[in-house]
């Protein structure tokens, strides 16, 4: 027996029509609880840590393109240290103080957000 029912999702009305059927034994099973699950988002990126006098932050959340000093490597308070892009525009990052880097936080292709440490001049 067929039957007519209005039904509306997110404020969006449809006429749809549904067969009753007394024997459900040639009607293929569809897990929902498989439908409804979604596949597991990508973790997220780390989160700012304590920030210290010498540590060097990301100004904004994107993705680390390239680290351009190493570990021990002098760094001036113009040097450029790291590019991050960002909705497909880079932004360089710059050392804001004069000395030695001592750590690297990340590295290229890490998620950053704002105001994680990315490395330490000391």
């Amino acid at each position: 027996m067929l039957r007519k029912f209005k039904v509306t999702v997110d404020g969006q009305p449809y006429a749809v029509t549904v067969e009753e059927v007394a024997d459900d034994s040639g009607l293929a099973y569809q897990d929902t609880a498989a439908l409804n699950r979604q596949a597991a988002p990508p973790p997220p990126p780390a989160g700012p840590t304590a920030v210290g006098p010498g540590d060097i932050v990301s100004p904004l959340a994107g993705v680390v393109i390239s680290i351009d000093v190493a570990t021990g490597d002098g760094a001036g308070a113009k040097t450029q240290i790291a590019v991050i892009e960002a909705m497909k525009m880079k932004t360089v990052i710059i050392a804001h103080r004069v000395g030695k880097v001592s750590a690297i936080a990340v590295e290229p292709g890490d998620r950053v957000v704002a105001e994680q440490v990315l490395m330490t001049v000391d």
